[in-house]
């Protein structure tokens, strides 16, 4: 299993990713845009906090197998949310 560390160090790296391509279509794509770039940007904040926090308590402390099947649905959530939220900001700036 990884480290909780390790997942939130993933977490924080995705989200931010996510958030500096989002500035970067502000700045080519102007005030036309701007309203749903914004919109991707404070959702890739949402997805990062409810991780976290889904990261920070996991269901049954006392049974391994339930801690890395949560965790490993973290990891899962993790990359489709970060996907979606790409794919989003790519429909955007179409």
């Amino acid at each position: 299993m990884a480290s909780i560390r390790r997942i939130k160090k993933d977490i924080d790296y995705l989200a931010s990713e996510v958030i500096s391509d989002g500035y970067m279509a502000l700045y080519f794509n102007g005030a036309d845009k701007r309203a749903d770039i914004i919109a991707v940007i404070e959702e890739a904040v949402e997805l990062r906090n409810s991780l976290y926090e889904r990261a920070n308590n996991p269901v049954e402390k006392h049974n391994k197998s339930l801690v890395k099947k949560h965790y490993a649905q973290i990891r899962r959530d993790m990359m489709s949310g970060v996907d979606a939220l790409f794919e989003k900001l790519s429909a955007v700036c179409k």
